[in-house]
């Protein structure tokens, strides 16, 4: 069996989909399945059984001679949620419980870091296990995931193989339920679908110019697609970082996102809320040497590629991967 935690959210069930498209039914399914705003993105998988994230470490303990792999996905994701016990409990304790009984029963494990970690990228954005303890996230939510990558290099008893994901500016189907969290493209579109207008944030920085900072989007798709690769390939164990390595501009991606909804451009500025604008990023882009040297050779599709894809496959007909 293979179990894939967080599989009622937006990397999770992405995750379940690719597997039951490669034929694989003998899956575990675990989230909090009463958020019934969520149950689109299961409601249709193939799976062995559903189990409650709050009851699945004992399962776990109990049937893990059962499980050949664990992708964990599932995480509190909230950037703007303050309330670090919060963090501390779904994001690190309950990481670390999956840890230790992958590497009691020699189980290969695929977490979910986050790019988050690297803050404002005082230290760049490469994937090196040296730079871990000096990096400085911005909120509870970039700390417990550095915290557990922390706690996990130290750790001498391991599972046989293990990644963690930094997963960067992650965007497509299945993530409508996010709300804030949700991707700016999934944002834009349902903005450009009601005013065909689209706002983007002002820039309070004097080095870049409005509508120009820039992220490192990836396609959900090659997430998942990274994801299979690891665990079918296991290199060595390490943090690796999961964008496409090439940043963009938020001007490029309103654009593009007018160009699959065959609009034109319509597009202003308007100030950063405060709540965010002290610890807003203007520059993200993971360096990918680590996962090319590891062998991993599929191209990313490109800002052009996955927003076209996303918008004309999901978003208009309304439908999820």
């Amino acid at each position: 069996m293979i179990v894939v935690t967080g599989a009622a959210g937006f990397i999770g069930s992405c995750l379940v989909s690719k597997l039951n498209q490669d034929g694989k039914t003998n899956l575990i399914l675990v989230d909090d399945f009463t958020k019934l705003d969520k149950s689109r993105n299961w409601e249709n998988s193939h799976y062995a059984k559903k189990i409650e994230r709050s009851i699945f470490i004992d399962w776990f303990k109990n049937n893990a001679d059962q499980v050949e792999g664990v992708y964990h996905i599932g995480a509190r994701t909230d950037t703007t949620e303050f309330d670090e016990t919060i963090f501390d409990e779904l994001n690190v304790k309950y990481t670390k419980d999956i840890w230790n009984i992958c590497s009691d029963a020699s189980i290969p494990l695929i977490y979910a870091s986050s790019g988050a970690t690297y803050g404002l990228g005082e230290y760049g954005y490469v994937d090196d296990h040296n730079i871990v303890e000096k990096l400085k996230p911005l909120n509870p939510y970039g700390e417990s995931k550095n915290n557990f990558d922390i706690w996990a290099l130290k750790q001498e008893k391991q599972p046989p193989f293990w990644a963690g994901l930094k997963f960067f500016n992650v965007y497509g189907p299945n993530e409508y339920h996010k709300g804030r969290m949700a991707s700016v493209i999934f944002h834009a579109y349902n903005q450009i679908k009601a005013t065909e207008k689209m706002k983007l944030f002002q820039s309070h920085n004097p080095d870049y110019k409005d509508g120009e900072q820039i992220r490192d989007f990836v396609y959900v798709k090659d997430v998942v697609n990274v994801c299979l690769w690891l665990m079918e390939n296991q290199p060595e164990s390490a943090l690796y970082n999961l964008g496409t390595g090439t940043a963009r501009t938020f001007l490029d991606l309103a654009k593009n996102t007018f160009k699959a909804m065959g609009k034109p451009a319509d597009i202003s500025f308007v100030p950063t809320p405060e709540d965010i604008r002290d610890k807003y990023q203007y520059f993200t882009e993971a360096d990918m040497t680590k996962l090319k040297k590891a062998g991993y050779t599929q191209s990313f599709m490109t800002l052009e590629e996955g927003v076209a894809d996303y918008v004309t496959n999901y978003l208009i007909p309304n439908k999820i991967y």
